[in-house]
Order: C-alpha cells, then structure tokens, then sequence
C-alpha cells in the first residue's frame, strides 16, 4: 500500500502546529498518483494526515467529516482535527481496526461485516436532508454523462464483447437516465467499497475517506460491491441488505445492473486505449459478471 513518499516540509510544519512531539511519519497512501496519506505519531497520540488532489476534493471531504460527525458515533468514523484550505490538507483522528479489502475472514465474520457494513450505511442515508432541485439536476446530469460514457466506450470496445455484453452496455445508453430519475437520492459516502472499511472484532466496523461524498442515488453507493463481490458471493448480498433493512426495487436492481455495466465498459475502453492489461481484464471480469449472473 505504501509508497514511501516523504511529507512535504510546508506539511509537517503544519502538522507540528497541531501535534505536538511528532517522532514518526508513515506513507500509507494508496498505490495510486492522487493518494496522499501519511500516518503521524507523537508519543500515544496518533493522526492521519493528507493532501487533497484537488480544491473539490478538500472541499468534499470536509463537508464528508463535518455530516459523518452528526451521521455516525466517533467509535465508527474519524473526527477532522484540523484542515488548511490553503495546502488543501486534512489531519484527522484514527480508528481501530485493519481495512477490509484483502483481509483475511472467516465465512461467517465475513458476513457479519457485510451486514453490519449495510446497517451502518442505511444510518448514514437514514441522516440524509432531502435533495434539492439543485442536487436533483446535478444527478440527472450525472445519470445523462454516465449514459453517453457508455455509448462512446461501446464504438471503442464492441470488437471486444460478446452479443450479450454489447446488448447490456447499449441498454445502458438507453435506459440509464429515464431509470434513476426518480430513484431514492441520499448523501453519499460515494466510495462505499472495503478498502474504506475498518473492522476490529472488539469495536466493530468503522468508514473512512470521504472525499466523493455528496448527493447522489442510493444505488450508486453498491456499484463496487456489485461487480466485485456480490455476483460471486451472493451470501454476502444478503447479508449487507439484511443489514440494510430493505432489498432494492425492481427498478434500482435494473439501475444497479447498468450502473456496474458502465464501470466495467469504462474499465475495459480505458485498459485498451492507455494498454493496461490489468483494466482491460477488470472490464472483462466486470462485464461477464453482468451478463451471466444478472440476465
């Protein structure tokens, strides 16, 4: 996970302004150029620190900390200790626990986690305000550009697909934004997937990262969740929406469906035209799961 990248001087200047003794610092970012995320420690104390990519980004996520604060209990979120708009930076309390993805569980905790990953996510929807026309024509707009993606990356990766697989991303195209017009908006995490899931045996399950968070359809929040795990480990769909409280309608299925199509036709466009194996095999992966465990 780590990159060994060292913290910018400006930074851990800041840093020091706020934790007092820093002794170490730990690059804990994600293998990916936009993740900037260090672990400070000073004596007991413990911190997480990191660099927004972008002005939306810092602003996202300080909103996100501000609603998990009034959402959630302080055991299963972090609290934001501090943010400097100019370095578009965070420093924000830590959790216990080890992030889900790659954890290795037993069939039965793993459940437990994907219920208890549903319960706490309806919590967090459950504190949703209602969206406002304004937030109501940024997700059209999001549902048409989603829709449009599809047919673009479609004309690039036909040769690619099956019969199949081409029927289910040009109903994405033509289903996708008249589908979710009146489907359950919320505040979204917007990245509700296990590397942002914390799970210890004694306190249970906590969320971090809240830099996508913002006004969306709830289905979104199970896009990830739909194409990497449910459609192998449909015991672990059950018992996140146990957890949840209610199963999906008829509707948010189909959405749902077209939604993880996108991603894997967005995947598989993007590993073909940057020549990286592993997205074109994650497209591939994503749409074979859509169309033989979904038609």
């Amino acid at each position: 996970m780590t990159q060994n990248t060292p913290i910018p001087s400006d930074l851990l200047r800041w840093v020091a302004d706020h934790l007092t003794g820093v002794e170490t610092v730990t690059d804990v970012s994600w293998p990916r150029g936009t993740s900037r995320v260090w672990r400070v420690s000073a004596g007991a104390d413990e911190a997480f620190v990191k660099l927004s990519p972008s002005a939306k980004d810092y602003e996202c996520e300080v909103a996100g900390y501000a609603y998990a604060a009034r959402a959630l209990t302080p055991r299963e979120v972090p609290r934001l200790l501090a943010a400097h708009p100019g370095l578009q930076a965070i420093m924000t309390s830590s959790l216990p626990g080890r992030v889900v993805r790659g954890l290795p569980l037993e069939k039965d905790e793993e459940r437990r986690v994907h219920e208890l990953a549903g319960r706490l996510l309806r919590r967090w929807h459950d504190h949703s305000d209602p969206a406002s026309e304004q937030d109501r024509a940024a997700i059209r707009a999001s549902m048409r550009d989603k829709a449009d993606e599809a047919a673009a990356c479609l004309e690039s990766t036909a040769g690619h697909l099956n019969d199949e697989q081409r029927a289910l991303v040009r109903s994405v195209h033509q289903e996708l934004a008249e589908l979710t017009e009146h489907l359950p908006a919320v505040y979204q995490h917007g990245d509700y997937s296990t590397r942002n899931w914390l799970w210890d045996r004694e306190h249970g399950h906590g969320l971090i990262d809240f830099a996508m968070a913002g006004h969306g359809i709830a289905i979104e929040e199970f896009v990830w969740l739909c194409g990497a795990v449910w459609a192998v480990r449909p015991d672990l769909k059950a018992a996140y929406f146990a957890g949840y409280g209610r199963e999906l309608s008829d509707s948010e299925e189909r959405a749902l469906i077209l939604l993880t199509t996108r991603l894997g036709v967005s995947y598989l466009h993007s590993g073909l035209t940057k020549q990286e194996p592993v997205l074109e095999e994650r497209g591939h992966l994503i749409l074979t799961r859509m169309t033989h465990a979904y038609q």
